[in-house]
């Protein structure tokens, strides 16, 4: 391979990468990161150390296989998912993967969780009801919002992709 070929393998490479990276110029989107990955982070830091009143790792594991079906694999990877792709959310660093695996999430507490319990949270229920879908809905779109726009300013997908 000469250089000219590396060359274009690299200038290929760089292109594919940038649409990664790529984020719309906006302010907006970094006050939905923080304020996302602010959320997820805490939610994320009760599951994985029982931070916040959380129920911890192996609590938490159990909860998610015993109680709602879902295979130890998947939990595991949920869990790590929500602290660590707050995290990644927070900083703006490949904030697309973060913010499809924190709409799996919320796709999956939606139907798992919260459907059955209708549209409001709830803050006056009954003993043992608990919340509809409106709080994980209003998450899922901003995870999405940062799914297809990217992270906007003041974030390290943006200086990534003007490298």
């Amino acid at each position: 391979m000469d250089y000219n070929e590396f060359q274009k393998i690299g200038k290929g490479l760089r292109m594919r990468l940038g649409r990664i990276f790529y984020t719309v110029d906006s302010w907006g989107l970094f006050f939905a990161r923080l304020a996302l990955g602010t959320i997820f982070l805490a939610h994320g830091a009760q599951k994985l150390f029982g931070w916040f009143g959380g129920s911890g790792f192996e609590l938490t594991m159990a909860n998610f296989h015993d109680g709602l079906g879902i295979p130890s694999s998947l939990a595991f990877l949920a869990i790590i998912t929500e602290f660590f792709g707050a995290l990644a959310i927070l900083l703006g660093f490949l904030t697309r993967l973060a913010a499809l695996g924190l709409s799996c999430i919320m796709v999956v507490a939606i139907y798992l969780i919260h459907l059955p319990n209708g549209f409001f949270l709830n803050w006056y229920c009954a003993q043992g009801q608990g919340h509809g879908i409106e709080f994980n809905l209003a998450l899922l779109g901003m995870t999405l919002a940062l799914l297809v726009s990217g992270p906007g300013n003041a974030s390290v997908d943006k200086w990534l992709s003007e490298i």
